[in-house]
């Protein structure tokens, strides 16, 4: 895979998770832990996103 075509992959990942953690959210019977996990991976994607947009400059 091309650096590019894994940019956009993590990209649209994390697009996903924010839209989980959101949906997750308006549940009134959320489960925190894995709310607190799905940000822990989007955290995680995002700093990856970071350094290979850091390595492409």
């Amino acid at each position: 895979m091309t650096t590019e075509g894994h940019l956009e992959a993590l990209t649209r990942r994390h697009r996903e998770l924010a839209r989980k953690i959101e949906d997750e959210l308006t549940h009134p019977s959320h489960d925190d832990l894995y709310i607190v996990s799905l940000k822990r991976k989007k955290l995680e994607i995002k700093d990856e996103l970071a350094k290979l947009q850091m390595s492409d400059a």
